[in-house]
This record gives structure tokens, C-alpha cells and sequence, in this order.
């Protein structure tokens, strides 16, 4: 019986050991959960983050993660507010996703000055590895030059050579009209006018009817989310695309194409890093994520923010510490990423995340074998194409000799 109790007893205590040494990992899914981005990231997000603890098999690598959310509301002042009481007083040792550029950038301040990580999911501005780069973000999903190389320089190639830009009037909108107005000159073709749209908006109509007015070949929709289905929605109205133009959605996601339906939207031409149709590692894990979104499959952003939380876990385990993200984002850097959704890649000095890109066109609905049937592939976009060199992006923490 004293055998038995002194077992027991030195069972219990391993047990209180292994549970005292497991390192906190507190990570704060950022993003919008309300307005015209919440499709896109929203819960989705937050049920990606879980689902990438779970497969890490955190806990059984020492590892104590616990997730929380909030709603920035697309407001910068919102977003660094939260990020401030989530550093300060909440224990939050990173922030993931961020859609919403403006919002991006304050947070990337936020967490540089208090020396935690940031790994984003949402946002497109490349200014994050560029000019605003820092020791402890990463960009991991998209920006707007992979966007701009892809969809802008898809376009002029198929005769598109000038272009009228409908831009959201806000940081993202305007780092991806300037990234996609690069593209389309160095091709040969040619800017004929743009107008600045409220950011969010649901009218649309006097935009598009300057944009028809102008006589451009394709019109460039510099903008994301329930804006761009509005923006879609209205120029299918007004007969656009039947008068001769194309309209080039520059951020499209998988959400939108399946709100829009493949009846409105088919023939689209745009550019994803990720599709869940595209092998059986992406179908199995958006089959898995359905099951906890509503039948939703998941999109790029919300791939995203799985394949960076499950990298930034890695690096977690090897430092066996959170507290220092600028040391967490280094080892990062150091470890090559490796995930079931965006495969094999690295992420550079500049913190920018590099995968491939693919070029897509949305079905027609005869071709469509379900709702979420979407896209038929036309390119793959090896990263290094993909995305602007290192040596072009003024980021400062890059030795351009």
C-alpha cells in the first residue's frame, strides 16, 4: 500500500513539473469581424488559429497557447488600442492577421515598440517589407506587387493596354493601384485615369460610369472584399463587360467569387496564393474547417493565418520562450516554413513570406460542379517572380551591398 502511495505521489509530481514547465503562448487574432472584410478573415480566422494549436500538438511539445480575439472595426485607432491593452495588460505575446492595411501598419508600430510578433495574415500593402519592414513582423500571405505582377501583368499581356482604376481611398487601395500602374507600364500599357472611392462603400455607380466614360479596355478594381462584390454586382448592371471592357478584380478572394456566383463573375481573372481545390493536402484541411465554419471553405487569408500561427509555434518550441518576438520572427527567418497549405518556402530579411502564386478564372456555371467550384488554374507564379526582389523595397533592415 506505501509502494502504491509513493507511486502515486511521484506520478503526480512529474505531472506538476511537466505542466509548470510548459512555456505560455498567448496569440491575438486581430481582424474585422462585422464590417466588409469579416467573410475573408472574421471567425474563419480565429477557427484557423485553433486548428493549427491542435495539429502543431502544442501542448504535447510543451507549449500552453491559448487564442483570443478582437473586432478592429477597419480603424487604425481601434486596432493599435487593442494591440496596446492586449501587450501591456492582457499577456498577448503575438497578433495574427490584420486585414485592412491601415489598421496593418499601426499595429506593426505597436508591436515593434513593445518587442512582441506580428505575423500577418490580411493585409496587402507591401509597404510592411518595404519602408515600414521590421524585426518583428512577418507578411505571410499576399501583398500588393504579387497582386499587381499577377492579375495587372496577366492583363495587358491579353490585350488589356490601358486601364481606369477604381481605388478604395486608403492605404491598401493605393499601394495597389501604384504596384499594379508599375506593372502595366513596364508591359506597354498605359494609365488612362483613376478616381478615389469611399472606403467601405456600397454605391458604386458614378465610379463606373467614369470608368465606362473613359474608353480603357479594363478597369481596375483597386480594392477587397464587400466592395469589390459591390463594385462587380453593379458593373454587371450597367453592361460593362458586355460593352467591351474587363474588369480586373486586383484582390479577390474565394469568399467573394462565391457570393458573387460563378453566373455574375465567371471569366474574372485574378490572382490567390492559395485555392482549397488545389491538391489533396488543401482539400482535406478546408473539408476539415468547413466542418467548423458553416460549410464555408476557407480562404487565403484564413490559410494564412493557420500556416503562419503553426510557423511561428515552430519557432516558439526551439526558443522555448514568447517574450522576445523580434528573437521569435528571427528564428523564423532561420527555420524554412513547411506547411500542408502553402508547402515548401522561406521567409526573407524583409520579413516577407515566399510561396508561389497562382493565376485563376472564375468558371462558368456550366463548368461548375458545386458552390464552391470555383476557379480553373491558368499559371503557376514561382515566388521569386512572384514577389519584388529583396533589393528593390527600401526596407531598412536590408543590406542592399
Amino acid at each position: 500500500m506505501l509502494k502504491r502511495l509513493l507511486l502515486a505521489s511521484a506520478l503526480c509530481a512529474v505531472a506538476t513539473t511537466q505542466a509548470s514547465a510548459q512555456t505560455p503562448v498567448k496569440i491575438g487574432v486581430l481582424n474585422d469581424r462585422s464590417g466588409v472584410y469579416a467573410d475573408i478573415s472574421g471567425e474563419g480566422s480565429v477557427a484557423a488559429a485553433r486548428m493549427a494549436v491542435e495539429d502543431f500538438k502544442a501542448a504535447e511539445k510543451g507549449l500552453k497557447v491559448e487564442i483570443v480575439a478582437a473586432d478592429h472595426q477597419n480603424k487604425p485607432d481601434v486596432g493599435a488600442s487593442i494591440a496596446r491593452q492586449w501587450y501591456d495588460r492582457d499577456g498577448v505575446d503575438a497578433i495574427v492577421d490584420v486585414p485592412t492595411s491601415s489598421v496593418a501598419l499601426a499595429i506593426n508600430q505597436v508591436t515593434r515598440e513593445k518587442n512582441k510578433a506580428f505575423i500577418n495574415s490580411g493585409a496587402g500593402t507591401a509597404d510592411l517589407t518595404g519602408p515600414q519592414c521590421s524585426p518583428n513582423t512577418v507578411h505571410w500571405t499576399y501583398d500588393t506587387v504579387a497582386l499587381g505582377n499577377g492579375t495587372g501583368g496577366a492583363m495587358v499581356k491579353r490585350g488589356g493596354s490601358t486601364w481606369f482604376f477604381l481605388t478604395a481611398d486608403y492605404a491598401f487601395g493605393q499601394a495597389l493601384q501604384r504596384d499594379t500602374t508599375e506593372v502595366v507600364t513596364k508591359n506597354g500599357g498605359k494609365v488612362i485615369g483613376a478616381v478615389k472611392t469611399p472606403f467601405p462603400t456600397a454605391d458604386f455607380s458614378s465610379f463606373l460610369l467614369q470608368a465606362q466614360g473613359s474608353g480603357a479596355k479594363v478597369i481596375g478594381l483597386a480594392n477587397a472584399g464587400g466592395d469589390t462584390i459591390n463594385a462587380i454586382k453593379q458593373a454587371a448592371e450597367f453592361g460593362i463587360t458586355e460593352g467591351g471592357q474587363a474588369i480586373a478584380g486586383l484582390l479577390i478572394f474565394s469568399s467573394d467569387i462565391h457570393a458573387l456566383t460563378p453566373k455574375v463573375a465567371q471569366g474574372l481573372v485574378l490572382t490567390e496564393p492559395f485555392y482549397w481545390d488545389l491538391n489533396d493536402a488543401t482539400r482535406t484541411f478546408s473539408d476539415r474547417f468547413a466542418k467548423q465554419a458553416g460549410g464555408k471553405k476557407p480562404t487565403a487569408v484564413q490559410a494564412g493565418v493557420y500556416a503562419g500561427v503553426i510557423h511561428y509555434l515552430k519557432a516558439v518550441e526551439a526558443l522555448k520562450t514568447a517574450s522576445d518576438g523580434a528573437k521569435v520572427v528571427a528564428k523564423m527567418k532561420e527555420i524554412p516554413t513547411d506547411d500542408p497549405l502553402f508547402g515548401k518556402g522561406n521567409i526573407r530579411p524583409d520579413g516577407r513570406k515566399i510561396h508561389d502564386m497562382y493565376l485563376f478564372e472564375v468558371k462558368k456555371p456550366a463548368e461548375s460542379k458545386g458552390p464552391w467550384d470555383l476557379y480553373k488554374t491558368l499559371a503557376t507564379i514561382p515566388g521569386a517572380e512572384a514577389f519584388r526582389p529583396l533589393n528593390q523595397g527600401n526596407c531598412p533592415l536590408v543590406n542592399k551591398s
